[in-house]
């Protein structure tokens, strides 16, 4: 669970439209927001987990969440069928049912409170506030923008028929506009909520825009275009003083543990040290790791980061072809072999526009 750090800046947003009452009441103001958000995000963790998606982090910002998948076929179940419907409905119907229990109690305990007093939402009566910013909320997500739940359901329709990268930008635009209507509408109708949801809106659209980018990159790039190809080999007979010696001569953090071509492991640079100090000489097939993955020349890399990612302290994947290990992708060199791979593609598009 991560807090973007346009989350914060709303508690200033808060203390400053209670500049006339006290800072007190600012604070009760912004925790009124924070409340409409764990109410929803709630609910969507709730049914994620009904729907068994597994989630890598929920990102939070003052509209809502945005999930990031620790698989494939998570966000694919979450983009199709009745999952993303649950998932669009969830957060909604969670702050209208809030809102509506809050009403029935302010109702019931105090018959004289003027629920639709204006101003709506306003730090000089949280607890009519509280009731409207559920209901706000819940609201909010209706319109047909992206990253919203209704703006969610468009996008996956579109995707269906045009793909996700241009459904994704299209659905990113379209928020973009919305949100920028929201944001003049609301200085328009001296309305600030409405320009403070469009304004977070527009950040949550391009931070989707950012992550539909990147996978779309990701995706297309495939392991044979940046794993390392010259590299070192251990044996399981090797001594780890004949290891040591091999790792003053390397730059690799880890080693593929090789006996003739077939990978039995893999070996740090690390865990040798460990084992020399603590235990003296033995061999590496004492000390290496048997949990590994393998990937091959046509994954992508999309695919090997996920793996990356998803073991634990797992630090490298070798290539392998044929049962032969053909290259190694490290966290350690992923990010540098990226940067290349781009300033390769870029001369070679400059060559053929030439």
């Amino acid at each position: 669970m991560r807090v973007h750090a346009f989350f914060p800046l709303l508690a200033v947003v808060c203390l400053a439209l209670s500049v006339s009452s006290s800072m007190a009441r600012g604070v009760g103001l912004f925790l009124v927001v924070a409340a409409a958000v764990f109410v929803r995000e709630t609910a969507r963790l709730l049914v994620a987990a009904w729907l068994g998606l597994r989630l890598r982090a929920v990102l939070l910002l003052p509209i809502g969440g945005l999930f990031a998948y620790a698989n494939p076929e998570s966000q694919e179940n979450a983009n199709a069928g009745t999952g993303q419907f649950a998932l669009a409905f969830a957060g909604p119907l969670a702050n209208w049912a809030t809102g509506l229990v809050l009403a029935s109690i302010y109702l019931g305990a105090s018959g004289d409170m003027h629920l639709l007093g204006e101003p709506l939402i306003t730090p000089a009566y949280l607890l009519r506030s509280a009731m409207w910013m559920q209901i706000f909320m819940g609201l909010i997500h209706l319109l047909p923008a992206y990253p919203l739940d209704c703006g969610r359901l468009i996008r996956g329709s579109f995707a269906r028929k045009h793909g996700l990268a241009l459904s994704g930008r299209a659905a990113t635009g379209l928020g973009q506009v919305i949100a920028l209507a929201a944001v003049v509408g609301g200085m328009l109708l001296h309305d600030y909520w409405l320009s403070i949801a469009g304004f977070f809106i527009m950040i949550g659209a391009q931070i989707e825009d950012q992550g539909v980018f990147f996978q779309s990159v990701v995706d297309t790039v495939q392991m044979r275009e940046v794993m390392l190809t010259d590299f070192a080999t251990l044996s399981p007979s090797d001594t780890l003083a004949d290891a040591l010696g091999r790792c003053v001569h390397s730059l690799q953090e880890d080693f593929p543990v090789v006996r003739g071509p077939q990978l039995v492991g893999i070996v740090s640079r690390q865990r040798i040290v460990d084992a020399l100090r603590n235990d003296g000489n033995g061999y590496v097939q004492s000390v290496m790791s048997r949990a590994f993955q393998v990937a091959c020349p046509e994954d992508t890399l999309g695919t090997t980061i996920r793996r990356l990612t998803a073991g634990h302290g797992l630090a490298l994947i070798p290539i392998t072809e044929s049962g032969r290990v053909v290259g190694i992708v490290s966290v350690q060199n992923l990010m540098s072999s990226m940067s290349l791979l781009a300033e390769k593609r870029r001369l070679e598009n400059e060559e053929s526009q030439d």
